[in-house]
């Protein structure tokens, strides 16, 4: 089979470009592709450094550059070279253009907009972070979702996971004998989830945890009753509390915290609907 190399560029972090590539070549098994990833491809001269392993490694080009000059210097520089290029991104601008009724803009401004979401999500990532296993529960207000679980049902990843899409997420273990602060169930601004599995797979994971930190003795960690009677008292509390429930028994991180996305969208949209109207003297 031959080798393809796939050029990427993008005049950002290029995430949106790599994810968009890798869904595309999970259709093609084990096609052998070489990928070249050039991020933050913001001028003409960053992109005459490139040209070179475009010349030594020809292939396949997928783009996403909002400078017109960029632009058009690497699509007549692929011409030159006779390789296929593709703006990854215009097919589905131009369909919301034309449903829309309206001209996309921001082409070169459109990197203000991205700079800003990237120090968003800096920003999310440093909170989930600093707020990780209940810690600093004093300002989980300023989250915007908190998840809640017993030990092992992979609340820390799953806030990081979604610290990278954006979101300040806090989480905290629910045991037993140690109940929560108070501030959990008088949170307004944050969406509480709790996530929940099935206590048969629970033993399991924790007891490949404690086989990790080289701890064989059996301990109400992992006593089938004990377990559960903590999966029984979680859900307890979220049906008392009204708060949503994601069972991640057979979920990835990805699938819950998509799940968790759509939640927290469904809400924000229903708090949009039902927000009053401005009020206040009208624009001349």
């Amino acid at each position: 089979m031959a080798r393809l190399h796939l050029h990427l560029l993008s005049d950002s972090t290029g995430e949106t470009l790599e994810m968009l590539a890798k869904a595309a070549l999970a259709q093609f098994g084990d096609a052998d592709v070489q990928r070249h990833f050039w991020p933050m491809v913001r001028s003409v001269q960053h992109l005459e450094r490139i040209i070179d392993d475009f010349k030594t490694n020809p292939g396949l080009v997928l783009y996403t550059l909002s400078n017109e000059a960029t632009r058009e210097r690497l699509e007549e520089c692929c011409r030159q070279l006779a390789l296929p290029h593709v703006a990854a991104l215009d097919p589905v601008v131009e369909a919301l253009e034309e449903r829309l009724g309206q001209e996309a803009h921001g082409r070169p401004g459109g990197k203000n907009k991205m700079d800003a979401e990237y120090f968003e999500r800096v920003d999310a990532i440093q909170f989930t972070i600093a707020h990780d296993d209940g810690i600093s529960w004093d300002d989980w207000e300023e989250a915007d979702i908190v998840l809640a679980g017993v030990s092992r049902t992979s609340k820390t990843p799953t806030s990081i996971y979604l610290a990278n899409r954006g979101y300040k997420v806090a989480n905290i273990p629910l045991v037993v004998e140690s109940p929560p602060p108070k501030l959990l169930f008088e949170l307004r601004n944050p969406m509480v989830v709790g996530l929940t599995t099935a206590p048969a797979r629970l033993i399991q994971i924790r007891r490949n945890r404690l086989l990790s930190l080289n701890e064989k003795t059996e301990t109400a960690y992992v006593n089938e009753d004990r377990v559960s009677q903590e999966v029984a008292f979680a859900r307890r509390m979220f049906a008392d509390n009204g708060w949503p429930v994601i069972d991640v028994t057979r979920r990835s991180i990805e699938e819950a915290a998509a799940a968790i996305i759509k939640l927290y969208q469904e809400r924000e949209g229903r708090r949009e609907e039902n927000r009053p109207p401005q009020t206040g003297p009208k624009p001349i």
